[in-house]
């Protein structure tokens, strides 16, 4: 019988090439060995968000790409976090047996307190516990994370660990499966692709703005001219060449040395492969954006299998607590 594995997104919009690369490839590849289980956190989102008027247009062109990219419903749980109530009900009974201790030592409170010091609400204090709610509802074995993101899930693991001690076994000690996810450069030369620096490319993005996306890039500061030999290892484009134009990325980056490419020809070519490998993506996404409806009833049925999932943990879970 196959593991389950549960990860949990924030809904951010269309996706960029670093989203693709780092985290939605590897999503995809866990559907052959796992019962996954994709959640679209809105909930988690508001603790940071305090305008909420794009959140429902984030959320359908997110799932959009990732179903366009090749998440299957068929074959995965994709849903809305709030529209499974359940979660929020967890939530607070494991806010009952959490140490505030355990929870003000995290070291992304103490960063997002800082990034937002005028928004302290009890949302970032207790976001831990609803992670561990996300989890655990659905009884997750396995949750693939990158090495920073230890902490947080051993976090899980104490919280899980005490409720069982507590009352009795309910639920599985989540492990982490960990996972190598890319750094991507972003257009900017120095910060990785993200929204907020506004250094990134859409995958869903039409041939000709990646191109515009692509020439914007900043690229080896040292060479100023066409003849002067180039850097590789500390150029963004050639890092993007790695992943797009893997087959003569020694040739590309050979030529760029010995300055027989300019970082403008580099440019170009790099868009063009962007734009050749994402071309099934963009006709799928397309295809699947004319479905009216199309979105909304993959998430309700998403979140109809996730809370026949839920309803019998959460019996399992009051039974225990002596609620029933």
């Amino acid at each position: 019988m196959k593991k389950r594995v549960f990860s949990g997104f924030r809904p951010t919009g269309k996706q960029h090439i670093g989203n693709y690369l780092g985290t939605i490839q590897n999503c995809v590849s866990l559907q052959e060995e796992y019962d996954c289980i994709y959640c679209v956190v809105d909930i988690h989102a508001l603790t940071t968000l305090e305008n909420t008027d794009a959140l429902q247009e984030d959320i359908h062109e997110m799932v959009l790409d990732w179903l366009a990219a090749g998440i299957d419903p068929e074959k995965s749980i994709l849903f809305v976090q709030s529209h499974v109530p359940q979660v929020m009900e967890l939530h607070t009974l494991f806010g009952m047996v959490t140490p505030l201790s355990w929870l003000l030592r995290v070291p992304t409170f103490k960063e997002k307190v800082k990034m937002q010091p005028r928004n302290v609400n009890y949302g970032l204090v207790g976001y831990p516990v609803l992670m561990t709610a996300d989890i655990a509802l659905y009884k997750g074995e396995v949750v693939p994370v990158g090495e920073d993101q230890l902490p947080h899930l051993e976090l899980a693991r104490e919280i899980v660990r005490r409720f069982n001690s507590l009352f009795g076994r309910v639920f599985p000690e989540p492990a982490a499966k960990l996972t190598s996810f890319p750094l991507i450069s972003g257009l900017d030369g120095t910060n990785k692709m993200s929204k907020s620096y506004n250094n990134y490319i859409e995958i869903a993005s039409p041939p000709k703005e990646i191109l515009e996306r692509v020439m914007t890039a900043v690229t080896d500061p040292a060479r100023r001219y066409r003849s002067d030999p180039g850097h590789p290892e500390i150029c963004g484009i050639f890092s993007l060449h790695k992943f797009f134009t893997a087959e003569r990325a020694d040739e590309i980056a050979s030529d760029c040395r010995s300055a027989k490419i300019g970082c403008v020809d580099c440019k170009k070519l790099l868009a063009g492969n962007i734009a050749s490998n994402l071309e099934p993506f963009r006709e799928k996404r397309a295809a699947l954006a004319a479905k009216p409806n199309y979105i909304t009833e993959v998430l309700a049925d998403g979140a109809a299998r996730a809370e026949v999932i839920a309803r019998e943990t959460m019996g399992e879970v009051k039974q225990k607590m002596k609620l029933l």
